[in-house]
């Protein structure tokens, strides 16, 4: 009989990774690697994805490297904040409990802090995962990770978030996400070291 995971009502938000970002974004190849991992995960976990771009007439698409699944909610926004009505209502109506909802993207005090202050004001809980966000500007990111940490989010690794979803290895799904977090160990540890220095 399946156990159920940790985090009963976990959601993914994938916040304007773009390829336009690339040569600007302090880390960016590290944020992105993270967020290949939490969206494999996600698809073993059956974690809904949400995932938007800023303006992608002018900024482009997602990059390349992310494979957004065809069930993810995707949106184009001007606003900072992800939780934009579109968003809303598909949060609202995928179901009717708060969700434990983790981020990555950019930037870390601009759309990433905004997105999460809304959550928050709704009453779901926020993961920052602190391997999966930057800013263009190195410094920033530390101001807005404490930030939010005094706002009520938890500021958190990509790995830490997965394995709190899971909560117990004998979940049917453990095998999976314990040979994902084996085969992209170095990415990891790459990622973290280069972006969880808070």
């Amino acid at each position: 009989m399946a156990r159920p995971h940790r985090l009963p009502n976990p959601a993914l938000f994938i916040c304007d990774i773009q390829e336009k970002f690339r040569p600007a974004i302090h880390e960016y190849g590290k944020v992105i690697s993270t967020a290949q991992k939490v969206l494999r995960a996600s698809a073993t976990l059956k974690i809904p994805v949400f995932a938007t771009t800023q303006n992608a007439a002018r900024l482009g698409p997602l990059c390349s490297e992310l494979s957004i699944p065809p069930s993810a909610f995707q949106a184009d926004k001007t606003a900072f904040s992800m939780m934009v009505p579109s968003l809303r209502s598909a949060l609202s109506s995928a179901m009717s409990a708060r969700y434990q909802v983790a981020i990555v993207g950019i930037e870390t005090h601009i759309c990433v802090t905004q997105t999460a202050l809304d959550l928050i004001a709704q009453g779901h809980k926020v993961y920052v995962l602190a391997d999966g966000v930057s800013s263009c500007n190195e410094g920033e990111r530390g101001i807005a990770l404490r930030r939010l940490e005094s706002e009520g989010a938890v500021v958190t690794t990509s790995e830490g978030w997965l394995y709190e979803c899971m909560g117990d290895a004998s979940i049917d799904e453990f095998k999976e996400i314990a040979g994902l977090v084996k085969e992209t160990k170095e990415e990891t540890s790459e990622a973290v070291q280069a972006l969880c220095k808070l």
